[in-house]
C-alpha cells in the first residue's frame, strides 16, 4: 500500500430510513495517514456516514470501500482494521478502567500478556497512567471520554472512526483531546473525525468533507476550501513563529498592500490583514521566510472558515 491511497472510498451513497433521506449522493476520499474532518449540521448525516462505514449500517445504494475493501462483503476484515468510537457510548460503570480495557482487549483475541502491555501503552498514549484502578463511575466524562478511545486504540487499529468526540467536554479536555488526536496521527494512523464546528478542526485536520441535508457540499484541504468561498481582497491570516519577530513584525507593517499587523495572545504569534489585490500570501511568506525564525503555521483566519461554512450550510447548527 503507497502512502497517498485511498483508505475510505465513498461513491455515490444513498441512505434513506423509511420516508426520510439520509444521502443523497455522497462522494468522497480519505487518504492513508491524514486527520480528516467530517463536518456539518446536526441531522447532516455524519453519524448514518459512521455507521455505515463502520459496517454497522448496510450500504443500500452507492459503492463504498475501506482498505480497497468492498464493506457488504469484506465487513469483518473491515472491523479487525478499526476503532470506532460513537457520540453517545454505554460503558460498565462498575469496573476499573483496567477491566474495561482487560474486557475488550480479550475480545480481540489478546493474550493475557500481550493485554497487560498494550493496556500500559493505551493509558499512556492517552495521559491515563495511574488511572488503571479507578471505577468508570468515578470519572469525569473528559476522562472517560480518554477511556473510550483508549479502548479504540487496544488492538492497534490502522483507522480511527471518532464521531464528536470532543462532544460534552471544557475546553481544557477539548484542547487535550484533540493533542492526543495529533499524536495518533503522527503514529502513522488515518483518524475521521465527525463535529459540527469546523473551526474546532481547523487547525487539526489535513483535510476536510462538509456535509448538509445528506449532500457534499465541499470536500478536500482547508486552503482549496476558503478559496472556492472567498468573495473579498481582504485577507486575514494567522501566524506562529518559533519565537517573536520584532523586526519581521517591523517588516510586514512596512509592505505595500499590508492593511494590519497585530500580535496573538502568545509569543510568535501574529495576525495580519492584507489586500490581495496588492500582494499575495505567497509574497508575504517569502518575507517571512527570510527571517531566521522558523514558521510553526500560517492559515487563514478561522472566523473566515466558519463564515465558509455558514456559506455551504443552508441553516447553521440545527438541534
Amino acid at each position: 500500500m503507497t502512502e497517498h491511497e485511498s483508505i475510505i472510498d465513498v461513491n455515490n451513497l444513498r441512505y434513506s430510513y423509511k420516508n426520510s433521506k439520509a444521502l443523497l449522493g455522497s462522494t468522497f476520499i480519505v487518504r492513508r495517514g491524514e486527520l480528516h474532518g467530517f463536518v456539518g449540521p446536526n441531522g447532516a448525516g455524519k453519524t448514518t456516514i459512521l455507521k455505515l462505514l463502520s459496517t454497522l449500517l448496510p450500504p443500500q445504494i452507492g459503492d463504498l470501500r475501506v482498505f480497497g475493501l468492498d464493506v457488504k462483503t469484506n465487513a469483518k476484515a473491515i472491523r479487525r482494521r478499526m476503532g470506532f468510537m460513537p457520540d453517545h457510548f454505554s460503558m460498565y460503570q462498575q469496573m476499573t478502567v483496567f477491566e474495561y480495557l482487560d474486557f475488550f482487549a480479550a475480545a480481540y483475541g489478546l493474550g493475557a500478556s500481550e493485554r497487560d502491555s498494550t493496556i500500559k501503552d493505551v493509558l499512556t498514549l492517552t495521559d491515563m497512567d495511574g488511572r488503571q484502578n479507578d471505577l468508570i463511575q468515578g470519572l469525569s466524562r473528559g476522562m472517560q471520554q480518554r477511556v473510550s478511545l483508549a479502548r479504540v486504540l487496544v488492538h492497534d487499529p490502522e483507522l480511527l472512526l471518532l464521531d464528536e468526540p470532543a462532544s460534552g467536554l471544557d475546553p481544557r479536555a477539548r484542547i487535550e483531546l484533540m493533542d492526543i488526536l495529533k499524536e495518533l496521527k503522527n503514529m502513522g494512523k488515518t483518524v475521521f473525525i465527525s463535529s459540527h464546528i469546523l473551526a474546532e478542526l481547523a487547525d487539526l485536520c489535513d483535510s476536510v468533507t462538509i456535509i448538509d441535508q445528506g449532500q457534499i457540499k465541499y470536500t478536500g484541504d482547508i486552503d482549496g476550501l476558503l478559496q472556492t468561498q472567498s468573495t473579498t481582497t481582504e485577507k486575514n491570516y494567522a501566524l506562529k513563529l518559533s519565537e517573536a519577530n520584532d523586526s519581521l513584525f517591523e517588516r510586514l507593517q512596512n509592505m505595500e498592500g499590508m492593511l494590519q499587523v497585530s500580535r496573538g495572545d502568545k509569543e510568535g504569534e501574529y495576525k495580519f490583514t492584507f489586500d490581495s489585490n496588492q500582494i499575495s500570501i505567497n509574497q508575504i511568506v517569502g518575507t517571512i521566510s527570510q527571517q531566521n525564525t522558523a514558521i510553526l503555521s500560517i492559515r487563514e483566519d478561522v472566523k473566515h472558515l466558519n463564515q465558509a461554512f455558514m456559506e455551504l450550510t443552508t441553516a447553521g447548527v440545527r438541534q
